[in-house]
């Protein structure tokens, strides 16, 4: 994985999953970028209260 000093983040998913997750997120008012800036706050300040799976993956939950 490639990791640039810019601000951008890019990634590839599903095209009906992209139109989904927009969707949703127009109905709630909320853009991508707020709602991934706020996951990735959520995420990052409950590292140190993290859950793990069975497998040992860390569960992540955000909602908006």
């Amino acid at each position: 994985m490639s990791i640039s000093s810019s601000g951008r983040i890019v990634i590839e998913i599903d095209p009906q999953t992209k139109r989904n997750l927009y969707s949703a997120l127009t109905k709630n008012g909320v853009t991508l970028k707020g709602w991934f800036l706020e996951c990735a706050d959520k995420y990052l300040t409950e590292t140190s209260t993290e859950q793990t799976d069975i497998e040992g993956k860390v569960i992540t939950r955000c909602t908006s």
